[in-house]
């Protein structure tokens, strides 16, 4: 129920963006209209603008990052939104923090059961899930693709974890942040705790 999930809280972010007048809200409303890995794709444009590996982005760079990933902001928000997160005033922010904030809260009951579920795939207890991991966790057996001949199980495997790759970089490995950035996209979309843990519980037989 994946997909149904992402095009309603597409449908549903769209609609709350013509609502809200907070900087950060419309900018966390507009990665999640692209889907669960929406949050995930702009850290992922920061990161390649991140030049010298310096974990922080000035205006400049801030300003480029969200026009390179198609963000309707103008200036005078993106200013704003920039100051909201240099708190210290240094004219850099660290971009690890701005996605964290910009991430869909979450409670802990949920944040819990996420990492229970990463926990369960990263068999190698490493911290990155990979498709030597998801042998023996995951099933490929029953993919369609594998069933008609299409895929091989590392096929499928790879498809997987493209889901939590983001979007334009899918290198075949998922870190922690990695799956809870696509969980708190999942997560805007169900309204309880109690069905979040559901949903988990039977995706992930935890």
């Amino acid at each position: 129920g994946t997909a149904r999930h992402d095009r309603e809280m597409a449908i549903q972010a769209k609609r709350n963006l013509s609502k809200t007048t907070d900087p950060v809200e419309r900018l966390r409303l507009q990665c999640l209209a692209r889907g669960s890995a929406g949050i995930k794709g702009l850290g992922r444009v920061f990161r390649i603008m991140d030049d010298d590996n310096s974990r922080t982005l000035d205006f400049k760079e801030f300003v480029k990052g969200l026009n390179d990933y198609a963000m309707m902001i103008d200036k005078e928000e993106a200013q704003e939104i920039f100051r909201i997160f240099d708190k210290d005033g240094s004219g850099t922010i660290d971009f690890e923090e701005f996605l964290v904030t910009l991430r869909p809260p979450m409670s802990n009951a949920r944040k819990e059961i996420i990492m229970q579920a990463f926990r369960k795939l990263d068999k190698t207890g490493d911290g990155v899930i990979t498709i030597e991991d998801l042998r023996g966790v995951y099933n490929a057996k029953h993919h369609p693709k594998y069933q008609n001949g299409d895929w091989t199980e590392d096929q499928v495997f790879r498809a997987f974890l493209d889901n939590f790759d983001s979007p334009y970089d899918k290198d075949g490995k998922v870190t922690t942040e990695e799956f809870m950035n696509y969980y708190a996209g999942v997560s805007a979309s169900i309204d309880t705790d109690v069905y979040f843990i559901i949903m988990m519980k039977n995706a992930w037989k935890l």
